[in-house]
């Protein structure tokens, strides 16, 4: 609460021009992601780069997860979504938004102040005129699907346009008829008719709540057809250099098991024969190029 309270007692007009209740200014951006071993961009959000994405693009669900717990990181990852194009992974920066139920005495001094800075009036477009190619816009609207929904076809089609690749949202989105012809990833717990109402917004580029999940801007998104991992830039190299060894690993033991000479437990989860044992490790400097 600490954190929060910290921020409420900075004076809106000291913020940066997008700002709502709560965001980051440039030298908080860069003290909450201080590990962050990467470029930034000018707001100070971590940026991961393009090739680092490309190869997270390669990755299965199991060698991203097999690294995050050990190192600290255990509420990264939030199932039950309605996907669409769930054989389509989304890759991608986080843009993080936060959303509440609205309240008019705080709603309405958000509103002046926007306003007052020529802003458009609805808050999710607010936060569309921030995204850049790469990002994944991932919105906290508090699991709410009755009513207010993120998006729908036109503002969909922007977001793809825009980024490139898709949308995690703990909330609604609607003109799903619209939505599911254009090849972006979206994670959502539900459809409604209704446009985005009775919802205010409440930050920008700020820790958020996904589920069971924290997720920090500059997070690296990954979707697959299992559920949605938020990995933090500190960790992404790690995760990329251990699935190369899995995937050295899991070439090496399923050709091993297919000659029929061995028992599962000769090979698997690890060779225990001496000999096998170094012809795993040799194989598996020669694929890293270690030799």
């Amino acid at each position: 609460m600490k954190f929060f309270a910290n921020f409420l007692a900075v004076p809106l007009l000291l913020l940066p021009a997008h700002a709502q209740v709560f965001t980051f200014t440039h030298d908080e951006m860069l003290k909450y992601t201080s590990h962050n071993p990467f470029d930034r961009f000018d707001d100070g959000r971590p940026k991961v780069p393009d090739a680092i994405l490309e190869k997270v693009k390669g990755l299965s669900a199991e060698e991203v997860w097999a690294v995050l717990p050990g190192g600290g990181f255990r509420n990264q990852y939030e199932g039950n979504w309605r996907i669409l194009h769930p054989t389509r992974k989304l890759v991608g920066r986080a843009v993080t938004a936060q959303f509440m139920p609205a309240r008019p005495d705080i709603g309405d001094i958000m509103e002046a102040d926007a306003k007052a800075k020529g802003l458009r009036d609805n808050g999710n477009q607010r936060v569309l005129d921030l995204l850049k190619p790469g990002d994944v816009l991932v919105v906290d609207m508090f699991g709410k699907i009755e009513e207010g929904t993120i998006v729908g076809d036109n503002l969909a089609t922007y977001i793809y346009a825009t980024t490139g690749t898709g949308l995690v949202v703990d909330g609604a989105i609607r003109d799903l008829e619209g939505i599911q012809p254009i090849d972006m990833s979206v994670y959502c717990r539900g459809v409604h008719p209704t446009p985005i109402r009775n919802v205010m917004l409440t930050g920008i580029n700020v820790p958020i709540r996904i589920g069971s999940a924290t997720v920090m801007p500059g997070d690296v998104v990954f979707g697959d057809s299992e559920g949605v991992y938020f990995i933090p830039p500190q960790m992404v190299k790690q995760v990329v250099d251990k699935a190369d060894e899995t995937h050295i690993h899991d070439e090496w033991t399923q050709m091993k098991i297919k000659t029929g000479k061995y028992k599962s437990t000769d090979i698997y989860p690890s060779p225990r024969d001496p000999a096998l044992k170094k012809e795993y490790e040799d194989y598996l400097k020669q694929k890293l190029g270690r030799q």
